[in-house]
């Protein structure tokens, strides 16, 4: 009888041994190996450390057309977001007014001119009088001088004397007449100028005003916004129209008031724009704004942007109000840096596959820092001098052997 049961005993013993045996083969079997991976060692090295400040885009150049005078709008040429060009129409409103006064100004001038004309003829005709009455005069004192000698002689009467004599000086208070009255049109002739040039600056007021009744592009850019519709009523001061120049474009940066002392006008920044992508741009510090916002502690740098950004044709999404950072220098700093690409993203874990000594890949939890360009900082999870995969994790799982 025992040794019956000791033969059952060692048939159960060989049966587990076996099927222990057929699991390990099985384990085994699992652990497959993969090829075609990168592999990296991670190591120190130095990055240039910056201090990013958000903001937002703005145009360089920003015009807001208010009319200046009161009327209705006749016609509105633009919508939102067309390009413009410097000295094109965009608003026409009704200036009749203003229209009917250049008319009158003009009117004014047309008189003037005429009394001016009128005023020159009699000037003509008063200085030929003028040369009429001294030739007159001439004849008259050669006569008065000849009768002088022949009155002592007694060759002539008395009576004949005195009638040469008061011919003589009836010529020439005739002359003086005609003296006075050619001073006189002078005189009005100055006058008739000064009126002139009187009603030609009310033409040119005139004509002001009605050029207020149409409204041009005072640049060439593009319309930002636009509140003027036809039909309503304009008033001085009242924006219509919001022009900005599309292709000098800053970022106007709000820098906390303990950096921005150590930010220079002409420093390279480097910038990223979100509606253009990760890329990042060059840009340089054209303006620093002196005084602080009490509120929020901060000033504002306003950074020139690459002209390249609004060309048509390259780019042209850059437009005001986009959102921006802005990556001031601050000096460098000795990190450990990995690609981006190797960090895996599980919900809001970050994984890594590290390779460890036996050439077995081991995912592990990282925490990350501040990215520069396609490398981001490693805070926790990986030493240096550990290897990474870089590239190839698609085909890898944790386990597998790794053949680089």
């Amino acid at each position: 009888m025992k040794t019956k049961l000791s033969l059952i005993l060692i048939g159960f013993l060989a049966v587990g041994l076996v099927s222990c045996g057929k699991k390990e083969e099985a384990v085994q079997e699992k652990v497959s190996t993969v090829t075609g991976v990168k592999v990296e060692t991670v190591k120190a090295s130095p990055v240039e450390e910056f201090y990013e400040a958000v903001g937002t885009v703005r145009s360089k150049t920003t015009s807001v057309l208010s009319p200046k005078i009161t009327g209705y709008i006749l016609a509105v040429h633009v919508r939102e977001g067309d390009p413009v060009n410097r000295g094109q129409l965009l608003i026409e409103i009704d200036n009749r007014q203003a229209s009917a006064q250049l008319k009158r100004a003009q009117a004014g001038v047309r008189e003037a001119q005429e009394m001016l004309q009128e005023t020159e003829r009699t000037a003509q005709a008063f200085e030929s009088a003028r040369a009429a009455a001294e030739a007159e005069q001439v004849l008259a004192a050669s006569t008065f001088k000849r009768y002088e000698p022949l009155l002592e002689r007694k060759s002539v009467s008395q009576q004949e004397f005195e009638e040469v004599q008061a011919k003589y000086r009836a010529k020439t208070a005739e002359v003086e007449r005609a003296k006075e009255m050619l001073k006189s049109m002078q005189a009005k002739r100055e006058q008739v100028l000064a009126r002139i040039d009187q009603a030609n600056a009310e033409v040119a007021q005139a004509q002001i005003l009605a050029d207020y009744g149409s409204m041009y592009s005072p640049l060439r850019g593009v319309v930002a916004s636009k509140l003027a519709e036809v039909g309503a009523l304009a008033a001085p001061g009242s924006p219509l129209l919001t022009i900005e120049d599309d292709s000098h474009y800053r970022l106007e940066a709000n820098v906390e008031e303990v950096r921005i002392g150590k930010i220079r006008l002409g420093e390279p920044v480097r910038v990223i724009i979100d509606a253009l992508g990760d890329q990042e741009w060059t840009g340089r510090v054209a303006e620093i704004q002196p005084a602080s916002d009490p509120a929020s502690r901060s000033s504002i740098a306003k950074i020139d942007l690459p002209e390249s950004l609004g060309k048509k044709g390259i780019v042209r999404t850059l437009r005001s109000g986009l959102f921006g950072k802005a990556r001031f220098s601050v000096g460098k700093k000795q990190i450990m840096a990995i690609p981006q690409k190797a960090v895996l993203e599980q919900g809001q874990l970050l994984q890594v596959f590290v390779v460890d000594p036996n050439q077995s890949a081991r995912l592990r939890l990282v925490k990350t820092g501040k990215t520069y360009g396609e490398q981001v900082e490693i805070l926790s999870g990986i030493n240096e001098g550990e290897r990474i995969i870089v590239a190839g994790m698609e085909k890898v799982k944790d386990g597998n052997q790794v053949k680089e």
